[in-house]
C-alpha cells in the first residue's frame, strides 16, 4: 500500500515534487496540501488533491503517514515540529533550517515521538556527483588532495522570497548546502577540521549571492566550494586532483575527461628549458605524452527519486534511511561557520 502525503507549501518545489512523485514513484501517494495562499487551491483541485484549509486540518487527517514541508526556509522548523507531534514523518526541504541549533530542537522531537524525519538533499543522486564518488571508490583515480566543487551562473539577482535573510535566502543556503553536503557525504567518515569562507553580495541587499568557501578534512584533502550568481565565463563543474592524476566534469552533461599517469609514468628531469611569453621555466614544462592516459568518465546516471523511495521504504520498515538528520545537523554546524569566518574574516579550526 502507498504511503500517503500532504503537502505543505504548494509553490514551485510543492508542485515540483507532486508532479514527479505522481509520475514516478508509485510507493507514495500525494492526496493534499496546504498553502497559505488561497490562489493555490485551484491549483490543488487541477491536480486532483484535497486543500486543507488550515495547517491543523492537515495534522488532524489520519490518513496521512508523511508530510512534505516545502514552504520558504523560515518556516520549516515551525511545520516540521507540529507535524512531528502530531504523529506524522516529515521529510523537508533543505536547507533544513536557518542554523544548527533549530536542527537539534527538530532532531530531539523526532526522537520524542519516534517518528521518521529525513531532509530533502537529492543532489546526493546528481550523476555528475556520483561520477566523482565512483572515480574515488573504484580506485581509478587515488588520493585526492584538492576537489573542486562549483555551480555558476550569470543571472545576477534572486528571485522572491531567496533574496530576504529573514526567509533564509542566499546562496549559501540554497545552493551551498547542496554542495557541502555531497563533500560531506563523499567523506562521511572524515572529520572536517578547518573551515573559511567569503561571501559576497553583488546584487542582493541582505544575503549572500555568490560565495567561496574551503574546507578541510583529517584526511588532508581540501575541498573548495563555490557559488557565483554573477559568473559569465564558468568554470568547470568538477576539478579533482589526485595523486595519479586528474579529473575534470565540465558540466551537468558531464562532459569531461580524466587523465592519469601511465604505468611507466617514470620521468626523468632534464636541464631543458621552455621559454614563455612569461620567461623561462623549467618545473612548468609539460609533461611528455607518453606518461600520461587519457580515459573517459565513467559516467553513473543517478535518479534523485532514489530519495523519496528510500523515505517510503524506511517509514515500512524495509529499508535504512538515506539522508540521516545527524548527517545534516553535521552539514548545519559547517554552514554556522561559513557565516561566522565571513564575518570575522579569519579561517576557523572545528572538528565536525
Amino acid at each position: 500500500m502507498a504511503i500517503k502525503m500532504a503537502i505543505i507549501g504548494y509553490g514551485g518545489m510543492g508542485n515540483w515534487h507532486h508532479e514527479n512523485i505522481k509520475k514516478s514513484v508509485p510507493e507514495i501517494q500525494v492526496v493534499g496540501a496546504y498553502d497559505i495562499r488561497p490562489e493555490q487551491a485551484a491549483k490543488m483541485a487541477e491536480n486532483g488533491i484535497h486543500c486543507y484549509k488550515t495547517a491543523q486540518e492537515l495534522y488532524d487527517d489520519p490518513a496521512i503517514d508523511l508530510v512534505l514541508v516545502s514552504t520558504p526556509n523560515d518556516f520549516h522548523k515551525g511545520y516540521a515540529i507540529a507535524a512531528l507531534r502530531a504523529g506524522k514523518n516529515v521529510m523537508s526541504e533543505k536547507p533544513v533550517t536557518l542554523n544548527a541549533h533549530e536542527l537539534e530542537e527538530i532532531i530531539a522531537v523526532s526522537r520524542e515521538t519516534g517518528k521518521l524525519f529525513t531532509i530533502h538533499q537529492n543532489r546526493r543522486w546528481d550523476s555528475d556527483f556520483l561520477t566523482i564518488r565512483k572515480i574515488l571508490d573504484d580506485g581509478i583515480l587515488e588520493n585526492p588532495y584538492i576537489i573542486e566543487s562549483r555551480i555558476q551562473g550569470s543571472r545576477g539577482g534572486l528571485y522572491g522570497w531567496r533574496g530576504y535573510k529573514q526567509n533564509g535566502g542566499g546562496m549559501v543556503l540554497d545552493w551551498g548546502i547542496h554542495i557541502l553536503d555531497q563533500a560531506m557525504w563523499l567523506f562521511k567518515d572524515h572529520k572536517v577540521v578547518s573551515v573559511v569562507a567569503h561571501l559576497h553580495q553583488v546584487y542582493a541587499p541582505e544575503v549572500d549571492d555568490n560565495f567561496l568557501a574551503m574546507i578541510r578534512f583529517d584526511n588532508g584533502v581540501s575541498y573548495l566550494l563555490n557559488v557565483a550568481m554573477n559568473c559569465f565565463i564558468l568554470q568547470p563543474r568538477w576539478h579533482m586532483s589526485c595523486e595519479d592524476g586528474t579529473a575534470v566534469i565540465t558540466n551537468w552533461e558531464m562532459d569531461g575527461k580524466i587523465v592519469k599517469l601511465a604505468d611507466d609514468a617514470a620521468m626523468d628531469w632534464t636541464e631543458d628549458i621552455v621559454y614563455t611569453a612569461a620567461g623561462p621555466t623549467r618545473s612548468m614544462v609539460p609533461r611528455p605524452k607518453e606518461t600520461t592516459k587519457e580515459l573517459e568518465l565513467p559516467k553513473v546516471i543517478g535518479d534523485s527519486l532514489d530519495l523519496h523511495r528510500n523515505v517510503a521504504a524506511a517509514i515500512q520498515g524495509k529499508a535504512e534511511l538515506i539522508v540521516k538528520p545527524e548527517q545534516s545537523l553535521r552539514v548545519m554546524r559547517v554552514i554556522d561557520l561559513f557565516f561566522r569566518s565571513s564575518e570575522t574574516g579569519e579561517a576557523i579550526k572545528c572538528e565536525i
